[in-house]
């Protein structure tokens, strides 16, 4: 059962997601048991349906996984021919803003064919649901992933609730669920915030609801692990 029954019982959470703007769709990410062959010569967006959007995804994060990466000498190409003018990503991601997660490198991407947002934690804000909005009502991505990450910063700090200096502790918030159903294991936390924000976004924005409806998008939830290498559906 989808866990967001805490956003209408949470005034401030409640609050702080009212003010988002509707649009149109988003898409997003992620499955396994796809072969190591080179990525398609994805021309930008190029009429992928979700499923298969999100198969490039894990078919890319595999060869990133094996050091088989194909991408790489695309980039001059892709930059001066392809996205001068208009950019066509095929998938959107929300990502931790964690040095140590390089979306475009994980999912042997390059230039113009992931839309990425980071912020600490992947959590779902505002301004994160008006940027994804745009990658889909405008741009057409068709996958749409919620990465979270083995050994996430945010989320230790969010169980510990220890002072921190500054507005780091704005982000405990859009963590405490997370951190509530975890029963003190972290790994157990991460998985359940990756799912949490996945499932926020699918509730709190008409745009991302309605292309769901139309089949035009998927949005999934995942987890990267730092020391393989390997994203994980969960």
């Amino acid at each position: 059962m989808r866990d967001h029954a805490y956003v209408r019982n949470d005034p401030g959470r409640r609050e702080f997601l009212r003010t988002v703007l509707s649009s149109a769709a988003v898409g997003v990410v992620v499955q396994t048991g796809i072969d190591l062959a080179l990525p398609p010569n994805l021309n930008a967006q190029s009429n992928l349906s979700p499923d298969a959007a999100l198969q490039e995804l894990i078919a890319g994060n595999q060869r990133f996984a094996a050091n088989q990466l194909a991408s790489i000498s695309q980039d001059l190409i892709v930059l001066k021919e392809r996205t001068v003018e208009k950019q066509e990503p095929f998938a959107a991601v929300l990502s931790c803003a964690d040095s140590r997660v390089p979306v475009e490198l994980i999912f042997d991407q390059t230039i113009g064919q992931i839309f990425v947002t980071r912020v600490a934690g992947n959590i779902v804000t505002p301004e994160i649901i008006a940027s994804l909005e745009y990658g889909v009502a405008v741009l057409g991505t068709e996958v749409l992933l919620v990465l979270g990450h083995v050994g996430c910063g945010a989320v230790k700090a969010a169980m510990k609730s220890d002072p921190v200096p500054g507005q780091i502790s704005s982000l405990y918030l859009g963590l405490r669920h997370a951190v509530d159903k975890s029963e003190g294991n972290l790994d157990r936390a991460i998985e359940a915030n990756a799912k949490i924000q996945a499932d926020l976004l699918r509730t709190s924005s008409t745009v991302i609801r309605d292309a769901l409806k139309s089949g035009k998008l998927k949005v999934e939830a995942g987890v990267y692990n730092l020391a393989t290498g390997k994203v994980s559906l969960i």
